[in-house]
């Protein structure tokens, strides 16, 4: 009963917040916590064009932060109430933890984009990842598990910068595997979303099917009947 309730509830939870879940990897739905990115002209001068501009951050907010943790599986609903409360408490910090995570998610945004279009990366945006991947190992423990042993975070329920040590993980463990090659990004107007293309022949384009894939769709019809005229 208690389980229903509470996908019921994480379900309503993702409809009002908008966020999504195709990345494949928590890194990568982490950089997608916004709604799109705009091209810049920097690329029509052979520059990089890093699509910099955020069109609708969902992380707006040190909430919306705990809301995206619940929904990516990083943390429980009661602990990221708990984490809400203590940050509601602690606004200096959150607001330092906050400006930490769009910090990371645009580094990780340019270095996943490098990867895509195969630029070296920046050393500023590789800087910004190792040191929160510092903080993350930091609260790594070796623990006794069956069978052997496993790495568990550290308890440490007052740390507001918590959400972050997965991201760190999960960014360093993809980009230092053979996955790293499957990276791509969505082709939409306004959206450039990062996703692993696990397709079978590698051919995956959009985001969603659903909403980039469809309004491409619609756009080439739309531009064949006006050739058509």
């Amino acid at each position: 009963m208690g389980t229903g309730n509470q996908s019921t509830d994480l379900h309503q939870l993702q409809n009002a917040s908008g966020l999504k879940f195709i990345g494949g990897r928590l890194c990568l739905d982490f950089v997608n916590t916004v709604g799109g990115r705009v091209s810049s002209r920097a690329a029509r001068i052979g520059l990089r064009d890093y699509a910099d501009t955020v069109v609708r951050d969902k992380i707006a907010g040190y909430d919306d932060l705990m809301t995206w943790a619940q929904l990516a599986g990083v943390m429980t609903q009661a602990e990221a109430r708990s984490m809400a409360r203590r940050a509601s408490a602690h606004r200096k910090k959150a607001a330092s933890v906050l400006a930490r995570a769009a910090t990371l998610r645009e580094a990780l945004y340019r270095i996943f984009k490098s990867v895509v279009e195969r630029w070296p990366p920046h050393a500023a945006d590789v800087d910004v990842l190792r040191r929160e991947l510092a903080v993350s190992r930091g609260h790594e423990r070796l623990i006794p598990s069956p069978g052997g042993f496993a790495w568990n975070w550290e308890d440490r329920p007052d740390a507001l910068d918590r959400v972050l040590w997965p991201v760190a993980k999960s960014a360093a463990e993809l980009l230092t595997s053979r996955e790293l090659a499957k990276v791509r990004q969505c082709g939409g107007d306004e959206c450039g979303w990062m996703f692993l293309d696990t397709s079978r022949n590698r051919s995956r384009q959009w985001c969603d099917m659903r909403d980039c894939g469809n309004r491409s769709k619609v756009r080439r019809f739309r531009q064949r009947q006006l050739l058509g005229k």
